[in-house]
């Protein structure tokens, strides 16, 4: 499998009359962007704004996040999604980067939205500070769930998913700026060299609990509540088989962006061949009957055993009750013989002090910690507020609530706001681009 991820570098985006590409600047016309969105008749309305790096400009509740991306030969960016099922990570696809369109709640949010500050403090809390942002900002007639704290959001995830395979179109036909390869031999043919090195399977746990289905991640369009541990060529996820879901306190979210974009598959590619022998990637799951979790931690572990692997990368989206899935995956890698480094967040609770995982085994004894999403984050007011501030603490933000004896509202009446970790949009960043250090005192 060889995956050409065809770049071109986004310097700025602009609305103007046609949606083009040039000298760094994506342009698009405004109009005819909104209409592709405006396809899905749940949509009620729609509009869309620039936030760049360094503005005042704060977004919330944002939904979903992805890279404006096409796939060269035609075929659906998001295959099972948007377009017909078919294999991905193989090819060239073209992608704008320094982007991303983010689906944002004009009105009402929930529970698995978060927040963006694009300067300040709060910039430092999330990867998406740093992008252009092409703000989807809809509102639905889905009355079934406008007031639910749990909502699927699937009309403005959906339309999100179209802008960005719009704007990807821009570039379609054009030369890239850089090129990215990434072609990774199967595992029974590697060169002796290689096959000498460290075994490494990267496992990921993605949000797939509930079991009614619209709110897990997807796997090629199927809801991840159904499938059992699977191998996947890293490519795959590179190139769009997995679709974030909309259930899951908001800092632990894995947006699409983040699976199109994993850092730590791309930092295993670059170690491929000189430190390790990147195998592949389990694709696990989450589940919420303890005999389920127990039979996915011993798919995996079989599977990597298997496959001859010495280590494993294991990364939870989520915490809580997933966290039990998490070390019972841990430990029975462990007893396989695979040495294991987790990759999670903690809650710890506002002061820190509590247990940072709801489970833990004497075997999980090399754990990445991503962050507290209990940590209290105080942040001044923006000048300009895209979607709505108010659905932060009104409609059970995970991170945000509407009244608090000791604190106040999380959204004061000069703007300003106070508020759980738990409500920055991918805050935790357990995909591999998290920044955060531990201090000791």
């Amino acid at each position: 499998m060889k995956l050409e991820l065809g770049n071109f570098h986004v310097k700025d985006v602009r609305f103007g009359d046609t949606t083009h590409y040039a000298e760094g600047i994506l342009t698009i016309n405004k109009e005819e962007a909104i209409a592709h969105v405006m396809e899905d008749e749940h949509i009620t309305h729609a509009d869309i704004f620039i936030a760049r790096p360094g503005e005042e400009k704060r977004i919330v509740p944002v939904k979903e996040a992805m890279e404006p991306r096409c796939r060269v030969n035609g075929k659906a960016v998001f295959p099972g999604v948007t377009g017909e099922v078919a294999s991905c990570g193989d090819g060239r696809t073209h992608a704008l980067k320094n982007t991303s369109v983010l689906a944002v709640g004009k009105h009402w949010g929930s529970f698995g939205d978060g927040l963006i500050d694009m300067s300040g403090e709060g910039a430092n809390y999330s990867y998406f500070s740093t992008l252009i942002n092409i703000c989807l900002v809809a509102d639905t007639d889905e009355e079934f769930e406008r007031h639910e704290q749990q909502k699927k959001n699937k009309a403005l995830r959906w339309g999100a998913m179209r802008l960005s395979e719009y704007l990807g179109n821009a570039v379609k036909d054009m030369e890239p700026e850089t090129m990215e390869t990434y072609e990774l031999e199967p595992v029974s043919k590697k060169a002796d060299d290689v096959a000498k090195l460290p075994s490494v399977v990267y496992v990921m746990q993605p949000q797939s609990q509930m079991e009614e289905l619209g709110y897990n991640d997807l796997v090629y369009g199927w809801d991840a509540n159904r499938m059992l541990p699977t191998f996947m060529h890293p490519n795959e996820i590179l190139d769009g088989a997995m679709i974030s879901g909309s259930f899951m306190p908001c800092s632990s979210k894995w947006s699409t962006y983040d699976f199109m974009n994993n850092p730590t598959i791309k930092e295993l590619y670059a170690n491929h061949g000189k430190t390790v022998n990147f195998l592949g990637v389990i694709m696990s799951n989450l589940n919420v009957a303890l005999e389920q979790k127990e039979r996915a931690a011993l798919f995996v572990s079989n599977m990597a055993k298997h496959l001859g692997a010495d280590g494993a990368i294991l990364a939870e989206e989520g915490y809580g009750n997933p966290d039990a899935d998490f070390i019972a995956c841990y430990a029975a890698l462990e007893d396989a013989g695979v040495k294991v480094v987790g990759m999670t967040n903690e809650c710890t609770g506002r002061d820190g002090q509590s247990q940072p995982l709801v489970t833990l085994d004497e075997k999980a004894n090399a754990i990445v910690s991503c962050g507290n999403v209990s940590q209290l984050i105080e942040l001044p007011p923006m000048k300009e507020v895209i979607g709505e501030l108010a659905a932060l603490g009104r409609d059970g933000l995970s991170g945000g609530w509407a009244g608090d004896e000791k604190l106040g509202p999380s959204v004061r009446e000069d703007g300003s706001i106070i508020m759980e970790n738990n409500s920055m949009f991918c805050g935790d960043q357990v995909s591999g681009w998290s920044k955060k250090t531990m201090k000791e005192f």
